[in-house]
């Protein structure tokens, strides 16, 4: 009944920038808080960026002052501005999301299915 779908990957220079976006669809009440995440290719997916549903947002360090989340409460979307791209920004990035459907008064988390990020030499 909720989706994510996560679009703006793509193929990237070094320094470059991309924008990533996640939209949520469906039966959907609310969105709580919502996350990046991102998993390189043989590694366990980690935590890149979180923002609230009040808009607070904090990131890891490796990519502060880089990244920037945000979202649009109106769209059930959120973005990850991401500049001054490394090589080791390469992986696959993942939207996770606390929604509660609606009609319903639980949270359920949700994932979508990725976008990827690669760069080219």
């Amino acid at each position: 009944q909720v989706q994510l779908v996560e679009s703006g990957g793509g193929l990237v220079q070094p320094g470059g920038s991309l924008r990533l976006s996640c939209a949520a669809s469906g039966s959907i009440g609310s969105i709580n808080s919502v996350a990046w995440y991102r998993q390189a290719p043989g590694k366990q997916r980690d935590l890149v960026a979180t923002i609230t549903r009040g808009g607070t947002t904090n990131y890891v360090d490796s990519v502060k002052g880089r990244f920037s989340i945000s979202r649009d409460n109106a769209k059930n979307t959120v973005y990850l501005q991401m500049n001054s791209l490394k090589p080791e920004d390469t992986a696959d990035y993942y939207c996770n999301a606390n929604i509660r459907t609606s009609g319903s008064p639980y949270y359920s988390t949700y994932w979508g299915r990725g976008t990827q990020v690669t760069f080219s030499s």
